[in-house]
């Protein structure tokens, strides 16, 4: 099995002083932790009859399209205003500094379909957050939500109760080393 954390790189007060950036590029450049990545996203939803994955840009359009193939499902991009050519659902929200919209087509999720979201990363869960509710709008029934990484201590988890969150790696704030989730344990 691939060591997935050893491909995450640690990047020190970026983007601003007393942050601990973690950094997938390392991750996406090497097809077997690719590979291995995506497939321990989708692992714990195989058994879930997924009709469609959802993602919010960016990043989590990288995994999203290799789960929905994975999952045998369609894939629906959640998008920032003015990125979409068609009639929308929006949700506005707020964070720390400011507000921010997120927007999805009318057709991209029909009610009663069976979603997962997905993301690179779960930290505050404040974009997690605003991408459930903006699906619910769609009357979608959201099965989970999955992620590569996790920032246990930031909150975001708790966020996003009562849907089920999955993530791959799980670090504290200040962890250097990663805990490997015991569903992605294979």
């Amino acid at each position: 099995m691939v060591d997935l954390a050893r491909y995450i790189r640690d990047i020190p007060d970026y983007p601003k002083p007393g942050i601990l950036f973690r950094d997938i590029t390392p991750m996406l450049a090497d097809p077997e932790a690719l590979k291995t990545a995506a497939h321990a996203m989708a692992e714990p939803f195989m058994d879930q009859q997924i009709d469609i994955v959802a993602a919010a840009e960016a990043r989590g359009f990288i995994f999203a399209a290799p789960l929905a193939m994975q999952l045998g499902a369609g894939f629906v991009p959640i998008r920032k205003p003015g990125k979409l050519p068609f009639d929308l659902h929006s949700f506005a929200y707020e964070l720390e500094y400011g507000s921010d919209e997120l927007q999805v087509h009318i057709d991209g999720v029909k009610p009663g379909q069976r979603v997962l979201i997905v993301d690179d990363l779960l930290a505050t869960g404040g974009t997690m957050e605003a991408c459930c509710r903006l699906l619910e709008k769609c009357d979608a029934k959201i099965v989970g939500c999955s992620f590569l990484i996790h920032l246990a201590n930031l909150g975001g988890e708790q966020r996003l109760n009562p849907y089920t969150c999955h993530s791959v790696l799980t670090y504290d704030q200040d962890d250097m080393e990663a805990e490997l989730s015991p569903s992605s344990r294979s």
